[in-house]
């Protein structure tokens, strides 16, 4: 069953999600063909980004323009099958919602951040099997809402405490702990503050994310400045309450965060 969200689904017009990774990896590995050094790509994605008025005035020390214009391109000819809900969902965004800087992601930018977390988890991959203590925040969305969920207070946010078979918060905890990663749901507002914690206490930290495509890429990018290797999966759709009226059951790749942590 396809699973449609507010403004993006990685179905697409294909019954499963593996279409979508096929072509981020594709994708990617052409941005990288026009960019070999994959640190200096995703300096150049990130930037591009930026509002067109402001490409316009860096200096082409700060920006490669030409670049600029191909990763655009090349990722709207690809990627906009995903992203068919976004136009809609910025036209009827209440003007009390469009300082929410998630909420406000303009359609490119959503392609952006798709190659941006492929790119991350090349750059950092490695670094995060290798940390001395790995935790994962699951997005507390992916829970399985026909039982009261019974997850209780943790070391560091809440745990898991498999209420049933089917819930994907459950399925990628079991998954997790296969591999030695402490999972947790997500639930906290200050992410900052839950990673320099768990940074103080361990020798050397590696971070997973699984959440809605621009919350996974704006983590990660907070997990890089504090000098965490972060990893992600995103949702296969964004159905929390913070984009819908009310939270709906979402889902992700089971087998591509495998691959990922294996």
């Amino acid at each position: 069953m396809t699973i449609k969200g507010k403004t993006y689904s990685l179905y697409g017009s294909s019954k499963g999600t593996e279409h979508y990774y096929r072509t981020i990896r594709e994708l990617t590995d052409r941005l990288l063909a026009k960019c070999p050094e994959e640190q200096e790509l995703l300096g150049h994605v990130q930037r591009t980004g930026n509002d067109r008025s402001l490409i316009k005035k860096l200096t082409s020390k700060q920006v490669n323009k030409p670049l600029v214009s191909y990763i655009r391109e090349t990722l709207k000819e690809s990627l906009s099958v995903y992203t068919k809900g976004v136009k809609h969902h910025l036209k009827t965004l209440p003007l009390s919602r469009r300082m929410d800087d998630i909420l406000k992601t303009k359609e490119y930018q959503y392609h952006l951040y798709m190659i941006e977390i492929e790119l991350v988890n090349r750059i950092y991959g490695n670094a995060f099997k290798k940390s001395n203590y790995q935790f994962a925040l699951i997005a507390h969305c992916l829970r399985d809402f026909r039982p009261e969920c019974k997850a209780l207070a943790g070391e560091y946010e809440s745990e898991c405490k498999a209420c049933t078979k089917d819930c994907f918060i459950h399925l990628g905890s079991v998954l997790l702990k296969k591999y030695g990663i402490h999972p947790f749901i997500s639930v906290s507002m200050d992410l900052d503050k839950l990673f320099k914690k768990i940074k103080a206490e361990h020798k050397s930290v590696g971070a997973l994310g699984i959440a809605c495509v621009p919350e996974l890429a704006q983590g990660m990018r907070l997990c890089i400045k504090l000098g965490i290797p972060p990893v992600g999966i995103p949702l296969d759709a964004n159905r929390c309450a913070r984009w819908m009226k009310q939270c709906k059951e979402s889902s992700f790749n089971l087998n591509e965060l495998e691959e990922l942590i294996k």
